[in-house]
């Protein structure tokens, strides 16, 4: 069976305000056939610090149920104890979305890879925070650039 790259995503809610907006885009990623959802669960501290572990079917949201995984042999991965793990430094009156699920965007890629003896040497997910400052050191190197420019170009 092909089976594309598999991720793990954890997503923090400060003050437990999950309210289900994720859901639509995410069933779009899974209509699309960009992912496939392998589990999904929730794990919420309340304000004693309290940790408590749900299932998708657990929350009650209809908005959620959309999105809730297909039958697979990796169904049921994710457990309480990867739960507890994966939220140890979590504050209090939050919450989080663990989701393990598969690029099948990627598998005939990944499958060709594979039949060419390619090894993945390193895949690494580079944060938004990472990006959005790299891209503010490049404009301002643009911007240093160009005033370097017109300070060439005009009379001393």
């Amino acid at each position: 069976m092909a089976i594309g790259p598999i991720e793990l995503l954890v997503v923090r809610f400060p003050g437990n305000q999950f309210k289900g907006e994720t859901a639509p885009p995410l069933q779009e990623l899974i209509d699309s056939g960009t992912i496939h959802v392998i589990d999904l669960i929730f794990a919420i501290k309340d304000e004693q610090g309290t940790l408590a572990v749900l299932e998708l079917n657990d929350l009650g949201d209809q908005r959620m149920a959309v999105v809730a995984p297909k039958p697979s042999p990796l169904n049921g991965a994710l457990t309480e104890d990867d739960a507890r793990s994966l939220t140890g430094g979590l504050e209090n009156n939050s919450s989080v979305a663990i989701m393990l699920f598969e690029n099948t965007w990627a598998t005939r890629f990944a499958d060709a890879m594979r039949n060419a003896n390619g090894e993945l040497v390193l895949s690494e997910r580079i944060p938004r925070a990472v990006i959005d400052e790299l891209i503010a050191e490049l404009k301002a190197g643009e911007q240093a650039s160009a005033e370097v420019g017109q300070q060439a170009g005009s009379p001393a």
